[in-house]
């Protein structure tokens, strides 16, 4: 890491260059291929997938995306008079032209009756794309929503829903990144009191992340890429991105106030923060990719995106900053900081202020302080226990949204369940398996659960059928979840006792339903896997069996607090529509998923850095309070910084417009404020002032098993003692909370310095 750190400095206009052609060769390749995302929540080998699978076989143009037009009128008027209805027929016919556009299905069709409310006030039309909505292109899509806004009057209301439509309704990250990292400046600068080191993580952070978002847009052509993915990698990329990078900022400053050259202090900052940041983006990239064991196309895409962002951001800070830092120079100290270092040379820097003053304050009141800190984490994660998983759809948009709108007028025209139809698709076979089908469509209509069934539709061959039941719930409601399975496990299984019928149940509700299974039933080894993994990394660092004990604990209350507050504000509803987020429904099934890699891997972060400095300070002393405390005072205001920084990254993204982004976005700042202000900078403390020695146990027989790594090089500590070295007995520290004595914080900073 030094040597790299060297010559990045030596060379520092070639590493700048060859980034901003890293930068500009990703961007141009994405922009001259486009975009190619895919939302693809079809597992191989589910019903619903066979079924699509079916549709597609066997009626062309009915496995595109189906989406509606709904009109409504006003007061005294009904659909049926002809001014609406030679409106709305022309609108229809339009949309009927659009090439990307196979069928349109209108109330003033034959047998179109049905799509005509009770009260004659509501009306839609089914439209069929050629291609699913993955397939479908922006510009298609708005020309379906234009031709049928032109029919709109102040009489007539109209909206169109579906996924292709969802399409047109743009969400874009641009302000939020512009919010997110205008904070981030701001902290940065009150941290440093420097504009020119202030600037760098955010510089830093903005090449490695632009790379990042090209290359995601150049991966959805190799594999499938959710269309969120790149907001996800945007949003974890600028956090980390910054944090990393002030992590070692402030170790270089730390190396010019005591009086090294800049380029020294650069090296020195990349061989030893350099090295924790590696660490660190390390348990945050096997974390993520832990989501490759669930074997899920639409979750690897994913992994891999969020992965590429994070390795991205951590070679950028050990490559790039360091060639930054050797360019500002003696900037990156402060105007009256330059001054001091000139006027009196360096001083040694002792922690002073509030962060020493906590240090001791845990330290005389563990107890307590572990309880109070155990307590909020548990009332936070009590809404977890009520946690919904399920899909949310345009029910759950922005009130003024078209497809909310069109959502809306559906379920109160028609009830609920016509936003979420049941498709029934299969094999029939002779006519034997007509009869079947016939009397399976009389048993469907007398089924508890079942508003309405459709007739029935056969292929050319008349060897395949399809039809429709629009069920009595919503699709995001428990009770049809709970139709699809007694219309699998009960009352097809009967209509196919002779043979004769071979059906499969599918629909974009019955495809949530099965996504949602498959990876509820894979979570626990997910965890697990994660979970064990980074206890070996913390293992090896830190030669303890306690230290990674602890950090799993706490990442499992980080997650489940975090969680808590998602339930509050997505599934329960408090302030989601204030926020502009929609209305109150469930918590996406891959949401956990996501969010596990993720929070563990970041969490790990605030333990690196945290534990590290404990450690160091416990090799050369071995004196667990000191070490404890020396940590905690000397790493507590950065962290603290960096987590601030991290959490105004991620509540920006609430202004994406992305309901997905900003329920991430939510998560993660609440699991991180918990994180550094609760667990790390407090609970984690306590739990190792009580433990005592015992934090640093490791059986001897596997001490001597296991490989010895370093996150911080031994020759970059200090050389004042080892662990047999006395130190001066802790006085009265913590005697009261107005300030440390002069000779008390020369204890606390101990020969860490």
């Amino acid at each position: 890491m030094a040597a790299l750190a060297r010559w990045c400095v030596r060379h520092r206009l070639v590493v700048v260059l060859l980034w901003l052609l890293a930068l500009g060769g990703a961007a141009s390749a994405a922009s001259v291929a486009g975009s190619a995302y895919s939302n693809d929540y079809e597992v191989p080998g589910t019903e619903s997938g066979r079924a699509t699978q079916l549709l597609n076989e066997n009626f062309h143009g009915l496995g595109g995306d189906s989406d509606t037009v709904v009109w409504h009128t006003g007061p005294g008027t009904s659909v049926r008079a002809a001014d609406v209805e030679q409106t709305m027929s022309d609108a229809l016919g339009k949309i009927a032209d659009q090439p990307a556009v196979a069928s349109v299905a209108g109330p003033y069709d034959h047998g179109g009756a049905s799509r005509i409310s009770a009260d004659g006030r509501t009306a839609y039309a089914t439209v069929t794309f050629r291609e699913q909505a993955d397939d479908i292109a922006k510009a298609d899509a708005q020309a379906v929503v234009d031709a049928a806004e032109e029919a709109e009057s102040d009489r007539l209301q109209v909206e169109l829903g579906g996924t292709a439509i969802g399409l047109t309704e743009s969400k874009s990250a641009q302000v939020a990144e512009v919010v997110g990292v205008a904070v981030a400046a701001v902290v940065l600068f009150l941290a440093f009191g420097s504009l020119a080191a202030s600037a760098l993580p955010i510089a830093t952070a903005l090449v490695s992340v632009g790379t990042a978002y090209a290359g995601i847009v150049l991966l959805g052509h190799l594999m499938t890429v959710a269309d969120f993915a790149p907001m996800l990698g945007t949003l974890i990329g600028l956090g980390v991105g910054i944090d990393y990078a002030l992590f070692i900022v402030t170790r270089h400053r730390k190396g010019l106030k005591r009086g090294l050259p800049v380029a020294v202090a650069a090296e020195r900052a990349v061989a030893t923060t350099g090295r924790a940041v590696v660490f660190a983006g390390a348990t945050v990239c096997i974390a993520l990719l832990g989501m490759l064991i669930l074997r899920l196309g639409f979750l690897n895409g994913v992994a891999i995106a969020a992965s590429l962002t994070v390795v991205l951001t951590v070679a950028a800070s050990v490559t790039l900053l360091p060639a930054l830092l050797g360019w500002i120079g003696p900037r990156a100290l402060s105007r009256r900081e330059r001054r001091r270092l000139a006027e009196h040379g360096p001083e040694p820097e002792v922690p002073t202020g509030f962060a020493a003053r906590w240090a001791a304050f845990v330290e005389r009141h563990p107890k307590l302080l572990g309880a109070v800190a155990v307590l909020v984490m548990a009332v936070l994660a009590l809404p977890t226990l009520g946690l919904h998983l399920g899909t949310s759809d345009q029910g759950n948009n922005p009130a003024k949204a078209t497809t909310r709108q069109a959502y809306d007028l559906l379920a109160d025209g028609f009830g609920p369940g016509v936003n979420g139809p049941l498709t029934l698709v299969g094999d029939v076979y002779g006519a034997g398996g007509r009869v079947a089908l016939d009397d399976l469509v009389t048993t469907l209509k007398s089924t508890e659960g079942i508003a309405s069934v459709s007739p029935v539709t056969y292929d050319d061959g008349g060897r395949a059928a399809f039809l429709t039941v629009v069920p009595e719930s919503a699709p995001q409601s428990e009770a049809t979840s709970a139709l699809v399975d007694r219309l699998r496990e009960d009352v097809l299984p009967r209509a196919e006792a002779d043979r004769s019928l071979d059906l499969r149940v599918g629909g974009v509700t019955a495809s949530y339903d099965d996504f949602a299974e498959v990876i509820i039933g894979k979570l626990p080894l997910f965890v697990g896997v994660v979970i064990g993994l980074g206890c070996v990394l913390l293992l090896l660092a830190f030669r303890s069996v306690g230290i990674p004990l602890k950090a799993a604990a706490m990442n499992v209350a980080a997650v489940a607090s975090a969680f808590g507050v998602v339930v509050a504000i997505f599934q329960w509803g408090w302030g989601s529509e204030l926020l502009g987020l929609g209305r109150a429904g469930p918590i996406e099934p891959f949401l956990p998923v996501i969010m596990v890699s993720v929070l563990f891997g970041l969490s790990m972060d605030y333990q690196v850095f945290l534990v590290s400095r404990m450690y160091e300070e416990w090799l050369e002393t071995g004196d667990n309070r000191r070490a404890v405390r020396v940590g905690l005072a000397e790493t507590s205001r950065v962290i603290n910084s960096a987590a601030v920084i991290m959490i105004s990254v991620f509540l920006a993204f609430v202004l994406s417009g992305d309901r997905v982004i900003a329920m991430f976005g939510i998560a993660l700042a609440a699991a991180v404020a918990l994180d550094a202000f609760v667990l790390r900078t407090l609970l984690v403390p306590a739990l190792m002032h009580l433990l005592g020695g015992a934090n640093w146990w490791l059986p001897r027989r596997l001490d001597r098993f296991l490989p010895r790594i370093s996150i911080e090089p031994p020759e970059c500590r200090s050389n004042a003692g080892g662990a047999s070295a006395k130190i001066p007995e802790q006085r009265d520290v913590a005697e009261d909370m107005t300030g440390p004595k002069e000779q008390d914080v020369r204890d606390i900073a101990g020969r860490g310095r």
